[in-house]
């Protein structure tokens, strides 16, 4: 018995199941991996030296900042791969993935620089950069698919508190 011409192609589309989920995996890991190198310049300070920080009204408590930011993590994740999926090929897609990693680096430079350093006037003048890289990111993710830029928004909100945060943070303890 012979298969079907139509069938012939199951071959090929169980291959790209195949490079979308290798896809999946290194756009999830490639975020949560540049949080945990983040997180060697913040996790040890956040009990001691930034503790002993003045800190605005506003500042949340520490225990939000890890869940905020996997889940920050993961949602550019899964951005990076519905615009990694459209092809690497496409000009536009390239662009905004080189973009995307842009913006991780400045993400992870912050913290050496805010923790790491104990430099909160550094870090604010680095987190603008890294503010407009994650807006440009954005524009560029939304054209290339309009849900992997929406995924994006909560990130940019975040690191705009982030920003004002950091300033008042700066300002108090000067």
């Amino acid at each position: 018995m012979s298969v079907p011409r139509f069938c012939s192609s199951y071959p090929d589309a169980e291959s790209s199941v195949r490079r979308n989920i290798v896809k999946l995996i290194v756009s999830l890991a490639a975020p949560l991996l540049a949080g945990a190198v983040g997180a060697i310049a913040t996790n040890p300070e956040i009990s001691g030296w930034y503790a002993n920080l003045a800190k605005p009204a506003f500042s949340p408590p520490n225990w939000l900042f890890g869940p905020a930011w996997t889940t920050l993590y993961i949602l550019m994740g899964v951005a990076l791969f519905l615009v990694w999926r459209k092809g690497w090929h496409i000009p536009l897609v390239r662009t905004a993935m080189i973009v995307f990693g842009v913006q991780l680096v400045l993400n992870v430079v912050w913290s050496w620089l805010f923790f790491g350093l104990h430099s909160p006037f550094t870090a604010f003048l680095e987190i603008i950069p890294l503010w407009l890289a994650i807006a440009l990111t954005g524009v560029l993710f939304c054209k290339v698919s309009r849900p992997a830029g929406v995924l994006l928004i909560p990130y940019f909100a975040w690191v705009s508190f982030a920003m004002a945060l950091n300033y008042a943070i700066w300002s108090l303890n000067r």
